[in-house]
């Protein structure tokens, strides 16, 4: 069965995202939910409207994942390109085409982040990867995305025990190649979001969206 998407936040006083201004697509990391990341919405720019979307694989009560953990830092691609697919319907459903897109994504929701842009190189305005990974594959869209190379901030802690050196180097050495990138590393991080960061975050959005766009 293909992954379904049914389950999304919104900014409380947007009912229906306005099309033409920009929006945030919150994308949370392995046993988390949709309220996650929708947290960090009130400390970045005001004009953005955002929704934070629930993964469609349950894997407790209130924990969900966009695809199982296999390898750890190398899923299989098939679940990856059903979540991927099952996104990317819930913004044909519910998103107006001419709206700006920007997804924001954490440690699993960043690999999510890179797929939307590696499927969709031209649909994306920029991306948002918070100690976050990419699949270990080469995709059809990858050289559309090379040639487009959309503004991308990825940002991670130094310490974090959770994505492998590994995996890390991996998306380190992909991103340059693939995207105009804005690279944070931030001593003393470990598999988390700090305030330096969201402010890092905040003044990446306003240059890489400016507000004529909105």
């Amino acid at each position: 069965m293909s992954a379904l998407i049914d389950v999304a936040v919104r900014r409380p006083a947007d009912p229906a995202t306005q099309p033409g201004q920009p929006l945030l697509l919150f994308l949370h990391g392995f046993g988390s939910h949709e309220e996650d990341l929708a947290g960090l919405a009130s400390f970045l720019p005001d004009r953005f409207d955002w929704v934070s979307l629930r993964a469609p694989l349950a894997i407790s009560a209130s924990g969900f994942a966009w695809f199982p953990i296999t390898t750890p830092g190398k899923p299989e691609p098939a679940p990856v390109h059903d979540a991927t697919e099952a996104i990317l319907r819930w913004l044909d459903d519910h998103v107006d085409e001419s709206t700006p897109i920007i997804p924001v994504g954490f440690s699993q929701g960043g690999l999510m982040v890179t797929q939307l842009l590696r499927h969709s190189p031209a649909r994306f305005a920029a991306g948002v990867v918070l100690s976050g990974f990419s699949l270990d594959a080469v995709l059809p869209g990858d050289e559309e995305l090379a040639r487009l190379r959309p503004p991308v901030f990825f940002g991670r802690g130094d310490v974090d025990g959770v994505i492998s050196p590994q995996t890390t180097a991996r998306i380190a050495a992909w991103l340059p190649a693939h995207s105009t990138l804005t690279e944070k590393v931030y001593p003393g991080l470990a598999h988390s979001i700090s305030a330096e960061e969201l402010a890092d975050i905040s003044a990446f959005l306003d240059d890489a969206v400016p507000a004529t766009a909105s």
